[in-house]
């Protein structure tokens, strides 16, 4: 465990508004490689299922009110790796954005048949638009913040970056500029009652 997050969870302890904490699934064949990835449901590589199991010393000393996970199986695999597969309920919402007749591509392969596509701005044909995925993402946050206390939620990169942009007021278009990388830890906040990303792509 690296010394910043140690150094995280303590400072994190007194906080007083609960957190919302987003874990992207551990690497997949496909995520390794850039290729699209939502219906398709590839389990973890041997270093994405690596990476599963030390999030459950990162996460060993919270109290998670409710913990939430995607129903495909990569980010089935990575909450029961990381310890929390036992009390997990399933929320369809929380699937990976349905990249239709883009799945399996790489973004430079979508972009030789549209060269100015962009994910957050099209969406995808035969897929989901932005704002469908908007919808789902409130509905991710509306479900936590009615938990009663911490949440941990584990789903896939482009609708987790969603769920952040939502978090801070701003549109699903916003998610382009937040990084995620498979396997991350990242924190939804508050800061002076205001929502923040308290830490991003730990």
């Amino acid at each position: 465990m690296c010394a910043g997050w140690r150094r995280w969870r303590r400072s994190s302890a007194a906080v007083a508004s609960p957190e919302i904490f987003l874990v992207r699934h551990g690497e997949t064949e496909w995520s390794a490689t850039g290729r699209h990835t939502s219906r398709t449901d590839l389990p973890l590589t041997a270093a994405g299922r690596e990476r599963a199991r030390r999030l459950r010393a990162q996460l060993s000393d919270r109290q998670f009110a409710t913990v939430l996970c995607s129903p495909l199986l990569r980010a089935r695999e990575t909450c029961r790796l990381a310890g929390l597969g036992r009390t997990a309920s399933i929320f369809e919402d929380l699937r990976e954005w349905d990249y239709g007749d883009y799945e399996g591509l790489t973004t430079q392969q979508i972009q030789e048949r549209q060269p100015k596509w962009s994910l957050w701005r099209n969406g995808c044909p035969g897929g989901e638009a932005p704002q469908d995925v908007a919808v789902r993402a409130d509905r991710v946050l509306a479900a936590a913040r009615a938990a009663g206390g911490e949440v941990i939620a584990f789903a896939h990169g482009h609708v987790l970056r969603a769920v952040a942009a939502r978090w801070i007021g701003m549109e699903v278009a916003a998610g382009a500029r937040l990084a995620l990388s498979a396997g991350a830890v990242s924190v939804l906040g508050f800061e002076h009652q205001t929502e923040v990303l308290s830490r991003w792509n730990s």
